[in-house]
Order: C-alpha cells, then sequence, then structure tokens
C-alpha cells in the first residue's frame, strides 16, 4: 500500500522532538464510503470540534479488512464493497508514545442501512453520523478545530486521506 504521508509532533504542535521515544504501534483500517448519491459518511465528533473518517484499531484477531468492515457496521450501520486502496499514513504521537499505521480505502454502500452501533466512549465523545460530498468533507474538515490532542493529528490524517481521493 502507497505511504501518503507520516504525521510527526512537529506537524501538531510545531516544536520538534529530540528525545528517544519507544513507539507503542498501533494499527487501524479507515474508510471513505460513498452512498448511492455520492456522498461519504463523516463522523462529527461533536464534543471536540472535529469530524473524522470511520474506522478504527485492527483487533488481533483480524485482518484490515475484516477490522475495516466491523467498523463500518458499527459506525456507519453499513455493508461494503472494497473498491480500491487509497493509501496509508503513519502518526507519531509523541505524548502518547505511539506510532499510528491508518490503512485507508475507498468503498461504496452495499445493502440496507442500519443502526449505528457506537461504543460508550464514542457516545461520550459525539459521534454523529453525516453524509456529505466529498468536497464538503474536505471543506468542514479544514474549518475543525479540535481542541484536544488526539483530536488535532485525526484531523490532519483525515484530511490527507479525503484530499488523496481521486474519483
Amino acid at each position: 500500500m502507497k505511504l501518503i504521508r507520516e504525521i510527526t509532533e512537529k506537524d501538531i504542535t510545531n516544536k520538534e522532538t529530540y528525545e528517544e521515544i519507544s513507539y507503542k504501534i498501533r494499527k487501524a483500517s479507515r474508510a471513505i464510503v460513498f452512498n448511492e448519491e455520492n456522498n461519504i459518511a463523516i463522523l462529527n465528533v461533536s464534543n471536540d470540534n472535529y469530524h473524522k473518517l470511520p474506522g478504527g484499531g485492527i483487533e488481533k484477531d483480524e485482518d484490515i479488512i475484516t477490522a475495516l468492515r466491523r467498523e463500518l457496521i458499527e459506525e456507519v450501520g453499513v455493508e461494503v464493497d472494497v473498491i480500491n486502496e487509497l493509501g496509508m499514513i503513519i502518526e507519531y504521537r509523541d505524548n502518547f508514545k505511539q506510532l499510528q499505521i491508518s490503512y485507508c480505502y475507498l468503498c461504496k454502500v452495499v445493502g440496507a442501512y442500519q443502526e449505528t452501533s457506537f461504543t460508550e466512549e464514542e457516545k461520550n465523545n459525539g459521534f454523529i453520523l453525516e453524509w456529505v460530498s466529498l468536497n464538503e468533507a474536505i471543506s468542514i474538515l479544514e474549518k475543525d478545530n479540535p481542541e484536544k490532542y488526539m483530536g488535532k493529528f485525526i484531523r490532519k490524517r483525515d484530511l490527507e486521506f479525503l484530499k488523496n481521493v481521486t474519483i
């Protein structure tokens, strides 16, 4: 899979990190999911002023696509056809000593829509599913202003994924 970008502490805080860090690796799958109106699913994290692409961590008994399908049923309430690989982004989250590798795919909704099943943490963060055009999603994320460290990384990562979509 093509590496789109590496996001470092300097990209988020404008500070260089010079200390040696042993990172814990976290792998995640993400998707840009198109519906029949050619809109995409984004999640409004209303309690922290940003939006994100659906997806999440890959559990130890899952491969990337299995995790992707599970996350999309949970967060978007849809099953999908995976159309193509978009690419991956690596994030060096120094404050958490975490190196996150996100694999992103282009997907198309198939079948009926179901109720989302957000986790308690996602509900507490105020997750709201929205369907918007690709250009609207880019505009929304460009205007977002997350307050928390994690949200700043997520916004930068997902905006990069969105800007790399070619239709």
